[in-house]
């Protein structure tokens, strides 16, 4: 039989069916093991059920197959061999309307073949019994995702803690009841944390570090009890994000972090949960960040970069440190709530920069000018001309304009043109003044200034007006004729809205 198909629901432990009192089921042959589990339940009156069963099921028969002399012969003895065959967990034999008792044979057959029988009661239903096992299922499911959710609330709160990456070790072998380990690029440990294991299992768990470590002359030195992925032995072969072993009955799991300076978890415990692999995965994101770039030579010399700035270093003598000599400013804001430190973090990674800035809701990111700035779902995004570094602060400012006309034409990103405007023959603090002294009426209504903004970029359009901001049109006019008797001017006076287009880019 192939691997079996395992669906993606905790297993019913077969004790716990046997438990429900509902159900009456009684177990009359095979073992009584409580490591046994169902993954789903299924009916079958075929005489040979092998090809309809995938592996684990608790097969259900009224015995309307059996024919009558199978007493005396092999029958059910090659019926339950191929249950066994296919990967049945257990079989229910139902009592009554074919059948008043489970059939000898069948008991002998079941017990020399070491698959649990149950007997299934004439007042259970056979959808009863499946329906047993689903909700069984929920419920340990239920339970599961409250395990991992709690793993997952505790991991990040050991993040925070002075001695994150201990800490987060420690918590990690605490909900997997086993030892976490953190292995460095060379393949030393690190730090550790959980109970102690025997010296092979700490071999092995070491060695499977190195299937997953990205350098090819480490990932080939694991030892000969771990589990690589099939493929091309190489050092050019890309290693895979993780593996898997079992060494003296404790299972391991090694984890490649994200960072790709080589560190890897790893975790030995004697048992493995359903949700053990997303509660690992999010402690190596966690570990990622503790020992990514602050461990690492960009980490280093963007240290050294900014100390150099604050020291009164040029910048021009500075960006050499950060590895590129041309780099474009981007402004971001989101369409929806004002930004975070985790949505600006989040930001800078997505455009390839870990140089960001947050600051009065705008979201400054200095990317290098070779790695294109893309459109983001749900931000607006303004990006400036590539610039050497003695001209960052143009570019900031040419950042913030194509900002402001990406928000007031809803454009998902804006560049910034080569060709001079009006607003670069105004210095930008008189322009904000200006902006703030002839928008002042308005200023202090957010719905005005953002109607107003779009009315002017749609050309005066109440219906693309009223379409962009999900209004309705109606609201549109009412809102512009408020702005125009606040502004004391006329709005279909085009010098006017000129004016208007200009103080609204600049404040």
């Amino acid at each position: 039989m192939p691997d079996t198909p395992v669906p993606p629901t905790p297993p019913v432990p077969l004790v716990a069916l046997l438990a429900r009192e509902d159900l009456g089921l009684r177990r009359i042959a095979g073992p009584d093991d409580p490591g046994i589990v169902i993954h789903w339940a299924h009916t079958s009156e075929m005489a040979d059920p092998y090809p309809y069963l995938l592996g684990g099921e608790l097969l259900l028969t009224a015995g309307v197959h059996v024919p009558e002399a199978a007493g005396s012969g092999t029958y059910f003895d090659d019926y339950v061999s191929r249950i066994v065959a296919a990967g049945g967990a257990a079989l229910g034999f139902g009592l009554a309307p074919v059948h008043d008792s489970v059939p000898r044979a069948l008991v002998a057959a079941c017990d020399t073949h070491g698959l649990p029988l149950l007997e299934v009661p004439p007042q259970t239903t056979f959808s009863g019994v499946a329906r047993a096992v689903w909700q069984l299922m929920a419920q340990a499911r239920l339970a599961e995702l409250r395990r991992v959710t709690e793993a997952q609330q505790s991991l990040a709160s050991a993040a925070s803690r002075p001695d994150p990456v201990p800490s987060v070790l420690r918590r990690l072998a605490q909900r997997l009841g086993g030892r976490a380990v953190l292995y460095g690029p060379d393949g030393a440990q690190i730090a550790a944390a959980g109970r102690e294991t025997a010296r092979e299992v700490r071999e092995a768990l070491a060695g499977l570090a190195g299937v997953v470590r990205p350098t090819g002359a480490q990932a080939s030195s694991a030892g000969p009890s771990s589990r690589p992925s099939p493929g091309p032995s190489s050092s050019s072969a890309a290693a895979p994000s993780s593996a898997t072993d079992t060494v003296l009955g404790t299972h391991l799991a090694v984890y490649a972090l994200g960072t790709g300076q080589g560190f890897v978890l790893g975790v030995a415990s004697d048992r493995r949960e359903p949700g053990d692999h997303t509660i690992a995965s999010v402690a190596a994101v966690l570990l990622s960040l503790l020992t990514g770039e602050h461990q690492s030579g960009a980490g280093t010399a963007r240290s050294s970069a900014l100390v150099r700035l604050l020291l009164g270093a040029p910048p021009e003598d500075v960006a050499p440190l950060l590895g590129a000599r041309r780099w474009v400013v981007v402004h971001a804001r989101p369409d929806g709530q004002a930004p975070d430190a985790v949505a600006a973090s989040a930001l800078g990674a997505a455009l390839g920069s870990a140089l960001v800035d947050l600051a009065d809701g705008v979201v400054r990111v200095l990317v290098p000018a070779d790695r294109e700035p893309a459109a983001q779902p749900g931000w607006a995004l303004g990006v400036s001309a590539p610039v050497a570094p003695d001209d960052w602060p143009a570019a900031d400012t040419q950042a913030a304009r194509a900002l402001a006309r990406a928000r007031a034409t809803r454009t998902a990103l804006v560049r910034h043109g080569g060709r001079p405007g009006l607003a670069d023959l105004v210095p930008p603090g008189e322009a904000e003044s200006h902006a703030r002294a002839l928008l002042g009426p308005v200023s202090a209504h957010p719905a005005l200034t953002e109607t107003l903004r779009a009315w002017l970029s749609l050309h005066g359009s109440w219906d693309r007006t009223a379409v962009a901001l999900s209004v309705h049109r109606n609201t549109v006019r009412q809102r512009i004729a408020r702005c125009a008797a606040l502004l004391g001017t006329d709005l279909d006076d085009p010098d006017v809205r000129m004016e208007l287009w200009f103080a609204l880019r600049n404040l």
